[in-house]
């Protein structure tokens, strides 16, 4: 296992800034590790939060619309 002195920045949390901040990091030649708890990354919001729940809202409204009209 790597310790933390490998690393230039450590990143907790794979959410909208964390892995934002992790790919910058790196893009400026930094070594860079992104510590995650869940066994994917994108953090609540990307992956059951925030934009899942906009896109179903989306879906919902669009099919409401169709229904609707025809």
């Amino acid at each position: 296992m790597a310790k933390s002195s490998d690393f230039d920045l450590v990143v907790i949390g794979s959410g909208p800034g964390g892995y934002t901040a992790a790919i910058r990091a790196a893009q400026l030649g930094m070594k860079v590790a992104c510590v995650e708890k869940e066994p994917k990354l994108g953090g609540t919001c990307l992956r059951v939060g925030c934009i899942p729940s906009k896109a179903l809202l989306e879906a919902t409204e669009r099919f409401a619309t169709a229904r609707d009209r025809f």
